[in-house]
């Protein structure tokens, strides 16, 4: 791979991973609500999740999962069902919270492996990394270099990418914490957050497998 390509690759990486989707929708709500032990904790999972969706497509898997349409279906449904679940969530803590109970940000004091958890769950039932690192990592792939090395370059830069982007998108919503502070404010932020979330794994149930 020359520095031309690797250089193409890290835009298109680049601009794929900035954009919304359900990992930074999540740092930004452990930000503002968790604090930034919470969002590296996450961060560190989602990119562990990623590094496994990219060694299945090493190994061949994920063309496997592509071209079988009931797994396909089983895990988009699996991904797109803990979405909702954690929009669902979001919005039962936002209106149980009173008024008057409410004076800063609700930490939540859950552990950091939770946390991780949740962050390497997030990333691997989402089917979106798995249909760019099939469709897209062979685009930048020279056949006439060793292949594993490449994809071992690709994935670390994906991985580096992701975990800076979901730790400045939490550091910035934790920096806004003090505005959330507000009782009305953090109760219309929580809810705005979980149907965000309830809105992105709806919309993982219209993801199309390439294969069909």
């Amino acid at each position: 791979m020359n520095i031309e390509t690797l250089a193409l690759y890290c835009a298109v990486s680049f601009f794929y991973i900035i954009s919304p989707g359900p990992a930074i929708f999540l740092a930004i709500y452990n930000g503002s609500m968790n604090g930034v032990k919470s969002v590296m904790a996450s961060a560190l999972g989602n990119i562990i999740g990623l590094m496994l969706l990219s060694s299945l497509s090493i190994s061949g898997l994920s063309a496997i999962l592509l071209a079988s349409s009931t797994l396909f279906m089983v895990f988009k449904i699996v991904g797109a069902s803990y979405l909702i679940f954690l929009g669902c969530k979001q919005l039962k803590s936002s209106f149980k919270k009173s008024a008057h109970s409410v004076q800063s940000p609700a930490r939540h004091h859950s552990s950091l492996l939770s946390y991780f958890r949740e962050g390497l769950f997030v990333a691997v039932t989402n089917p979106k990394p798995i249909l760019f690192f099939t469709a897209l990592f062979p685009q930048f792939i020279d056949t006439s270099q060793p292949i594993f090395f490449q994809f071992i370059v690709m994935t670390l830069i994906f991985m580096l990418f992701s975990f800076l982007s979901l730790s400045t998108y939490g550091y910035l919503a934790g920096k806004a914490s003090g505005y959330l502070a507000k009782p009305d404010t953090m109760r219309w932020f929580t809810r705005v957050s979980g149907g965000l979330f309830v809105g992105m794994g709806t919309s993982l149930f219209y993801v199309k497998n390439t294969s069909s």
